[in-house]
């Protein structure tokens, strides 16, 4: 199902002996725009660290009383490999991330969780890997960062980003919503991760191969909007 990333935000994150805290944003990588990591802020649990969830650990997502399940216990998440909360995700972490949980790694491989198109979880159907020799640069920002970047049209400026609308199941982007108040005011829209060109972070703006007629032109969204069938066919 599709949710909003700042609803996700507000759900408790149960593991198998208890509650651990709340999400508090998200990391995705610019080459997928899929969501690897779930940011849980676990008030006085752990502090000092970034606790990371990847989509791998969750078992069930409950949009009705806004919780999630994941499949770790606190003595798993407490030892797994630390990562300090004022440094940034890199290769080598995750390389020991994904090496202590025994998860399969995404950025090896040519679909969207490497050697596979879905999420895989059965360790039983999970290929061998070769291990690599380079180490890759990890390519991964924040919903938290990339919110409010600007959002460009082939023609000109649209408006800015509000929230990412999230696929719970393959937990990837489907869509940015676009507050267009400096442009159309008091609407706003969405736009499918499908129309993406580019994300320039340096000026921290993403452009579109859209023109601004074509948005114009596509049904408003608001935060009743029900994301039905056909509602996303007249975005496409």
């Amino acid at each position: 199902m599709l949710i909003k990333a700042k609803t996700l935000k507000s759900y408790k994150l149960y593991c198998r002996d208890g509650e651990i805290g709340k999400i508090n944003g998200f990391y995705f990588d610019n080459r997928h725009l899929t969501i690897r990591y779930l940011v849980v802020d676990t008030g006085n649990w752990l502090t000092g660290r970034q606790v990371l969830i990847s989509p791998y650990a969750l078992t069930d997502v409950n949009q009705e009383e806004q919780y999630i399940i994941i499949n770790l216990t606190k003595k798993q998440i407490e030892d797994s490999p630390p990562l300090d909360s004022n440094k940034a995700i890199s290769r080598q972490f995750e390389n020991a991330y994904h090496g202590y949980y025994g998860w399969p790694m995404y950025w090896i491989g040519p679909y969207t969780w490497g050697y596979y198109p879905i999420i895989v979880r059965n360790p039983n159907d999970w290929r061998e890997y070769t291990p690599v020799e380079k180490v890759q640069k990890s390519h991964l920002r924040s919903t938290n960062e990339v919110s409010s970047y600007e959002i460009q049209a082939e023609d000109g400026e649209i408006g800015h980003i509000e929230d990412f609308i999230i696929d719970d199941e393959m937990w990837a982007i489907r869509y940015l919503v676009i507050d267009t108040r400096n442009w159309w005011p008091g609407r706003k829209v969405l736009v499918s991760s499908k129309w993406i060109k580019r994300i320039s972070w340096n000026k921290s703006e993403v452009l579109l191969n859209l023109l601004r007629e074509a948005i114009k032109k596509s049904p408003e969204y608001t935060d009743e909007t029900l994301l039905t069938k056909d509602y996303e066919a007249k975005l496409h």
